[in-house]
């Protein structure tokens, strides 16, 4: 974290007891569509420490977060309440929750609050100022968020990514600082772009080759093994000149793929075998296949047990192979369609040797952390998981992300 960013122990050496404190949270967690029920509390949990502390000190705590992705409107199925429940049940306390975001619920609920209680507003993006790219219609959404603290505190990792009211104009407007999860992420990132222990092995999985190219450059000449999974995997296996069958396939990003392989020296590891499907559906008829012989009409969703046993070896080091245990892991994105249990073997296989490795791991967020928490992993078996998948990867990027570029004076 730069030298010249103020943090959550600045702020509490000053003294909160009785001064309102915004804090900007990332309280998006999956709600289950048929009933509204959290199925993942991981955010929430993250950010009680910086609450924790804040509500000890007596501040009058006004948390602020955005859920999913409403169009600038109410809407019901993103809205925060339900969170608020939870959020009280960790933190021991009831907490408060507004109905609106800076109307008259949100007003007389922030005004009613005694020193070491907690209000949450109602969902940021309720408001089209929060998202909009008009610099006056942001700011005019600040100058009312802003209007609810004293200072400002942002502890929301997973949305410093983004040029967004909440999180970049109302630091302008505040005294600043960063909370303890942001601290934290900030600390850990950096260890992997500056130098990591070695050997440094990457493990990327999700999509689309398209969402983690840049990542990808930044990334080979800095890492010792590169191993790819996930539906991404298809494109590079199309550019080594295998078919795919019906696999998920960026034909624009083939010949991308193909300079890479090149460029990466050995460094790139692709699967060499897949569980091939007949339909993308939980009960489908499904097999191991050889990764350069994926029949016509199937379909790759996940990486097959002797990919997964090659990737262990990577990170465990293997004495037959001649490799070194890793030292440092970075992981980001599933290995497969870990939401069906068929296709979920890969991602368990190469969390858990993650997991077993003796490096010090780093998971990603997005997908790949709500993966060790549906596969009923051990999440104190890896070193950090962070709650910023996109947020993390731009970082890695070398990108400036807008959320910290606020918090520096």
């Amino acid at each position: 974290m730069s030298a010249s960013i103020r943090t959550l122990d600045d702020l509490l050496a000053e003294g909160v007891s009785g001064r309102r404190v915004l804090v900007r949270a990332d309280l998006n967690v999956p709600l289950d569509k048929q009933t509204g029920a959290i199925t993942d509390d991981g955010r929430i949990r993250a950010v009680l420490p910086t609450l924790g502390a804040l509500t000890e000190a007596g501040a009058k705590v006004v948390v602020c977060s955005h859920l999913g992705r409403p169009k600038g409107e109410p809407d019901p199925q993103f809205s925060l309440n339900p969170v608020a429940g939870r959020l009280g049940e960790l933190l021991g306390t009831p907490v408060h929750f507004a109905s609106d975001t800076v109307g008259e619920s949100a007003q007389a609920v922030v005004a009613a609050l005694a020193d070491g209680e907690v209000a949450l507003l109602e969902n940021l993006r309720f408001n089209k100022g929060e998202t909009s790219k008009d610099d006056a219609e942001r700011g005019a959404f600040a100058d009312q968020l802003a209007a609810f603290g004293d200072a400002y505190v942002d502890d929301a990792f997973g949305a410093v990514h983004r040029k967004h009211a909440s999180v970049y104009d109302v630091p302008a407007r505040l005294p600043h600082v960063a909370g303890r999860l942001v601290l934290r992420e900030v600390e850990v990132l950096s260890t992997l772009t500056g130098d990591p222990e070695r050997p440094y092995v990457v493990v990327l999985g999700g999509s689309k080759v398209s969402d983690k190219l840049a990542v990808i450059e930044a990334l080979l000449p800095t890492v010792d093994r590169l191993l790819i999974g996930g539906g991404m995997c298809f494109t590079f296996l199309k550019a080594q000149g295998h078919e795919v069958g019906t696999s998920l396939l960026e034909k624009d990003m083939v010949e991308t793929c193909r300079n890479l392989l090149e460029r990466a020296d050995g460094k790139i590891m692709l699967p060499v075998d897949v569980v091939a499907a007949d339909a993308f559906a939980p009960d489908a008829a499904h097999d191991v296949v050889p990764a350069d012989g994926i029949p016509s009409h199937r379909v790759g969703l996940d990486i097959g047990p002797e990919t997964v046993a090659g990737f262990a070896a990577a990170l465990r080091g293997s004495a037959a192979g001649g490799t070194a245990n890793a030292r440092t892991i970075f992981w980001n994105g599933p290995m497969g369609v870990f939401e069906m249990a068929a296709f979920a073997n890969g991602t368990r296989g190469v969390a858990e040797a993650i997991a077993e490795s003796d490096a010090f791991s780093v998971v990603g967020g997005g997908d790949s952390a709500a993966a060790v928490r549906a596969l009923g992993l051990d999440e104190k078996s890896f070193g950090h998981i962070s709650t910023g998948g996109g947020a993390s990867l731009e970082y890695l990027e070398g990108k400036t992300l807008p959320g910290i570029a606020a918090l520096e004076n």
